[in-house]
């Protein structure tokens, strides 16, 4: 769903001037523009350098402007009325992405994110802030979330990778193993059968050696 023509403030070089100081588009690496009103991003593709991007509380739909933003790393648009991220696929140094409380209806409309390798965060409902998305509604959509992007560490704020689930993935492997051990038909261990873990006279004492004369 695309913003309607003429509503809403649009992103122009003299609004990010005067926000950030900066007379260079290319020199702005950090930009806050939270809670402005804006419906439309318009130059915000000339700020090719951006790395830091906040841009919540808007009334932004389209993103057609961030995809070629390479260098962008963080990227907040948490309260918007998103409805597609398909711009997003060109932003390859993405590693966090607020969408909470945006129109995202499918898990499918994510797949566009498969191939950015760094990001590692990902949050599509706030609770604390009232925010989600109508996808959210769907069962076990994290667990869905998760097998899909598997790079993600974590999903709307809750870890999904690391030390964690690295414990987890072993002790359901173990809990496989012993579960295929005592399945019916499966051959038993005959008594006695148990190989020692040290070689054969490990704990003999050895003769001394003699010098060679």
């Amino acid at each position: 769903e695309e913003e309607e023509e003429g509503s809403g403030v649009s992103v122009t070089p003299a609004l990010l001037k005067a926000c950030t100081g900066e007379f260079s588009l290319e020199s702005i690496l950090l930009l806050r523009l939270r809670g402005r009103g804006i419906a439309h991003l318009g130059c915000l593709a000339d700020c090719s350098n951006l790395e830091w991007l906040d841009l919540s509380g808007n009334a932004i739909a389209g993103l057609a402007p961030l995809a070629t933003l390479r260098a962008l790393a963080v990227l907040n648009l948490a309260g918007n009325r998103v409805a597609s991220v398909e711009p997003l696929r060109g932003c390859r140094s993405l590693r966090q992405l607020n969408l909470a409380g945006n129109r995202l209806r499918s898990l499918r409309q994510l797949r566009c994110l498969q191939g950015l390798r760094h990001l590692e965060s990902l949050r599509l409902r706030d609770p604390l802030a009232h925010l989600g998305n109508p996808l959210c509604a769907v069962p076990a959509y994290r667990a869905t979330l998760a097998a899909m992007l598997p790079g993600l560490k974590a999903i709307d704020g809750q870890r999904v990778a690391g030390r964690g689930s690295e414990l987890f993935r072993l002790c359901h492997e173990l809990d496989a193993a012993l579960d295929a051990g005592d399945a019916p038909g499966a051959p038993a261990e005959p008594p006695g059968s148990a190989q020692p873990w040290v070689q054969a006279g490990f704990w003999e004492p050895r003769a001394p050696r003699r010098s060679a004369v």
